[in-house]
């Protein structure tokens, strides 16, 4: 097996439709000579002549004509494996796909999406997973197909597309006398009580941290599984809550009020990320393309 060369059954399939070795040299675009030296090569792996003369023409050997079927379904078994994947008719497709995303990214987009991918492909069913972690390996080992939210730093190999650019805003509930004053400074900020999430139990962030250089502290009262969790505690309290912007589109906000936080808190992307074994397949290419343009569609 070590000396297989493929290129010997395209060869001997051409040789064995054509019976000739000129005419097999034209089909497969090479020389004649070439061709009469492949077929050396073919006799002597086989042990069979494969082509005699006859007369003008060649003629195939018993054993060639025994072999001339298999030999054409193998080429075309081989090309086939060797080729890039064919055309997907899309609404043929039966798959279901795991996407792993945040509360708010399935409040917002999910309805939508879903019935765009029923219009166009009825075969394929969605499932959102809890995004209650970031582990990339979920990814590795196939558990979901996309992973939606902030790429994790130890990302490796991972391949993202950027869906849009978030930012933290604060919160407060509508009539809660920070709002008092036209101007809410870091040292106002700070001197309320607040509500945060954190998976981990984290009484500290990025917006402690832009706090720390100015010299305040802000004191967190309370910690919350979720950024939904946040905005109830702080419509029901004096608690000040602080939340990615794009989950305000997700909640109902009669009862809050949003503002531009005081500090300088960098914003960030949240992105789609795959595995790069999917990167080819092309109904995966086709979902992450669809979730983009839904998506944009709806923003």
């Amino acid at each position: 097996m070590s000396d297989l060369d493929l290129n010997l059954l395209v060869a001997l399939d051409a040789l064995l439709r054509e019976q000739s070795v000129s005419a097999a040299a034209r089909r497969l675009g090479l020389s004649t000579s070439a061709m009469s030296r492949t077929l050396s090569r073919l006799r002597t792996a086989l042990g069979d002549p494969i082509l005699v003369p006859a007369g003008r023409g060649m003629v195939a050997t018993p054993h060639a004509l025994a072999i001339g079927a298999e030999v054409h379904l193998l080429k075309e078994a081989v090309q086939a494996v060797l080729s890039p994947p064919s055309t997907v008719e899309i609404r043929e497709v039966r798959r279901h796909f795991t996407i792993r995303a945040n509360e708010a990214f399935v409040l917002l987009y999910a309805a939508g999406l879903s019935a765009a991918v029923t219009n166009a492909a009825p075969g394929i069913r969605l499932r959102f997973a809890p995004r209650s972690d970031k582990d990339v390996q979920a990814l590795r080992d196939a558990a979901i197909d996309l992973d939606i939210g902030v790429l994790p730093r130890d990302s490796g190999e991972l391949r993202c597309q950027t869906l849009f650019e978030d930012r933290y805003v604060g919160l407060a509930r509508v009539g809660h006398p920070i709002f008092d004053t036209d101007r809410i400074t870091a040292e106002r900020y700070a001197a309320w009580g607040h509500v945060l999430f954190s998976m981990h139990a984290d009484f500290a962030g990025p917006i402690d941290r832009a706090l720390a250089e100015l010299g305040h502290v802000r004191d967190v009262r309370l910690i919350v599984p979720s950024f939904p969790a946040v905005i109830a505690v702080a419509a029901a309290s004096d608690l000040i809550g602080s939340i990615p912007k794009s989950y305000c589109k997700s909640a109902a906000t009669s009862h809050i009020k949003t503002f531009d936080l005081p500090v300088a808190v960098p914003g960030f992307n949240i992105v789609q990320a795959w595995h790069p074994r999917m990167d080819a397949d092309p109904v995966h290419r086709w979902l992450r393309a669809l979730i983009f343009e839904t998506f944009h569609s709806m923003n």
